[in-house]
C-alpha cells in the first residue's frame, strides 16, 4: 500500500546554504588538505596508501570526497568501481555540494579543539562523512531518484550510525560532533551554522504526515542526547541542554533544558553553535 505524502511544499525562506565559497577558496582549502596529508605520509608511512588514494592523487576536493565516500560505503550491493564514478559525477557537476562540504570542514576545524586540520574530518570524522553522504542523497532525492537516495541513507546509517533522511533540508557550516545515534527526520529543516552533538533526535510525533519535524534556526547548539519532537522551531542562537526533551517552540537567544524542556535564561550575546559552550546559565540572565 502506497503512503500518501502530504508534505507542505510552499516556498519559505530559510538560511540553508546562504553564501558560497569561491573556486579559489575551494582550491586553497584542498591545497591545505594535501599539505597536511604529505606531512602525515612522512611521519606514518602505513597510511601512505590511504592518503595517496584519497588526497595526494586527487586534483580537487570533489575527487577526494568521492574517493573517501566510495571507500567507506562500497559493499557487495554496490562495489567501489561502480560507486565512485557515480559519486564523482554528482559532485563534479554540482559545485554547491562541494562548497557545502568545505564549509562543514571549516566548521569542524573552527569549533572542535580536537581537530587540527581540514584533513582530519575527511579521514576520521564520521559526522562529516555522514552529512556529506546525506548531501549526495538529498541531491538524488531532489532529482526524483528516491530509491537510490534511500539506499544511501540506509548504508550511511549502518556505516556512520547517523540516520539522516534525504528529504531533510540541512544548511552549511554544520558540526555533527561524534554523530553517533543522530536521527534527523524527513521534514526537518536545519539552517546554516548549527552544532549538534551525538544521540540527538529531530523527530516527529505520532503518525501525522506532512511537516512534522523540527525547524532549527542558525546559530543553535543542541547538546548530547537532546530530543526535539514535532514541528517546533528552535529560534536563532538558542541552546538546548544535553538530555532535554523539547516539545514546544524555543525563542531565539534562549537556553532550555529538562524533561520536558523549560527556559533557563536568555542569552545576552554570542553564538552558541560557534562557541560550543554548553553551560546552561553562564552568560545568561533571567
Amino acid at each position: 500500500m502506497e503512503h500518501k505524502n502530504t508534505i507542505n511544499t510552499r516556498a519559505k525562506s530559510f538560511k540553508v546554504c546562504h553564501g558560497r565559497l569561491s573556486s579559489n577558496e575551494l582550491t586553497q582549502i584542498w591545497l591545505e588538505v594535501k599539505e597536511a596529508a604529505a606531512v602525515i605520509v612522512e611521519a606514518e608511512p602505513q597510511l601512505r596508501h590511504l592518503l595517496t588514494d584519497v588526497v595526494l592523487s586527487r586534483e580537487n576536493m570533489a575527487q577526494g570526497l568521492a574517493a573517501r565516500l566510495a571507500r567507506k560505503l562500497a559493499r557487495e550491493d554496490m562495489q567501489r568501481d561502480e560507486l565512485e564514478p557515480l559519486l564523482l559525477d554528482i559532485l563534479t557537476s554540482n559545485e554547491k555540494l562541494v562548497c557545502s562540504a568545505a564549509r562543514d570542514m571549516q566548521a569542524i576545524v573552527d569549533r572542535d579543539p580536537a581537530c587540527q586540520s581540514a584533513l582530519e574530518p575527511l579521514l576520521f570524522y564520521k559526522g562529516f562523512l555522514a552529512i556529506t553522504a546525506y548531501r549526495v542523497a538529498h541531491h538524488l532525492w531532489q532529482h526524483d531518484r528516491r530509491a537510490l537516495a534511500l539506499y544511501f541513507q540506509s548504508i550511511g546509517s549502518e556505516i556512520f550510525a547517523a540516520d539522516i533522511h534525504p528529504a531533510a533540508r540541512i544548511g552549511c557550516g554544520i558540526l555533527l560532533d561524534h554523530a553517533t545515534s543522530l536521527v534527523i527526520g524527513e521534514t526537518s529543516i536545519v539552517e546554516d551554522d548549527v552544532s549538534i552533538l551525538h544521540e540527538v533526535t529531530l523527530g516527529g510525533t505520532g503518525k501525522v504526515t506532512g511537516d512534522r519535524h523540527p525547524i532549527v534556526c542558525s546559530g543553535v547548539l543542541i547538546g548530547a542526547g537532546a530530543k526535539i519532537l514535532g514541528r517546533v522551531t528552535i529560534g536563532e542562537c538558542a541552546k538546548v541542554g544535553a538530555g532535554s526533551v523539547v516539545l514546544e517552540d524555543v525563542a531565539k537567544y534562549t537556553t532550555v533544558a529538562g524533561v520536558p524542556a523549560v527556559v533557563m535564561g536568555k542569552s545576552v550575546q554570542g553564538n552558541p553553535a560557534l562557541g560550543m559552550n554548553q553551560r546552561l546559565c553562564e552568560g545568561d540572565q533571567s
